[in-house]
């Protein structure tokens, strides 16, 4: 088993789950940079790993110039390997990485409401009555129309992604496209805000990261 966040993210390297999860979820990001209009896109992800599903998709996008974008995570090895491959990108004035918790509001501060939230590798971290509180704290990280893109495992037999998609319908985003990977096991799908934005989040600790890299899902 992993002993760390830096070591698990070597299983993209091996484990076909998470290829497919991060095909799909690159997939996404290129509909939603497709979709916005014209000017700046402000992106934010949350738990950004190494920033590998938002800097594959940029490197050979027609819109990477547009794109300014705050990762945040906590594990300093994957912030150092991210910020090599924005370097190697030329994209060191566009793309922040913020080596800090992204359970806190102050950390997003300046880059939000974003165009498109990433929130990928979290929920499955979160427990039950955190994962209200997180969903609705995504009205502060978003812009009215603004791309919400998650993804949640499966396990036993019970499809978690449901409540999620359920959660999310009934905090002010419609669902535009949800998949499944071959594997069955790993959902991602992509929803856009129809609320307004939130100037301030209710409280500083937008959720509570529960998971440990044995688990991750």
């Amino acid at each position: 088993m992993p002993k760390d966040w830096y070591e698990w993210h070597d299983l993209y390297d091996t484990e076909p789950v998470l290829q497919q999860r991060l095909e799909i979820v690159r997939e996404y990001i290129a509909d939603s940079l497709n979709a916005l209009p014209d000017g700046t896109i402000r992106i934010v992800s949350v738990c950004a790993g190494d920033g590998r599903d938002l800097l594959g998709v940029l490197q050979n996008h027609p819109r990477i110039n547009d794109v300014y974008a705050r990762l945040v995570e906590l594990n300093p090895q994957l912030v150092e390997r991210g910020r090599a491959t924005i370097e190697s990108l030329g994209l060191g004035k566009q793309i922040e990485f913020i080596n800090d918790d992204a359970t806190l509001a102050t950390n997003y501060v300046g880059a939000v409401p974003a165009d498109i939230v990433i929130v990928c590798g979290v929920l499955g971290h979160v427990v039950n009555e955190e994962l209200d509180r997180l969903i609705n704290n995504l009205s502060f990280l978003s812009k009215p129309g603004a791309f919400v893109i998650w993804t949640r495992g499966h396990s036993n037999g019970i499809p978690y992604s449901d409540n999620v998609r359920k959660i999310l319908s009934a905090s002010g985003f419609e669902e535009i496209n949800f998949q499944l990977t071959a594997t069955g096991d790993m959902a991602v799908g992509i929803h856009r805000y129809l609320g307004e934005s939130v100037n301030q989040p209710q409280e500083q600790q937008l959720f509570v990261f529960s998971g440990v890299p044995s688990k991750a899902r």
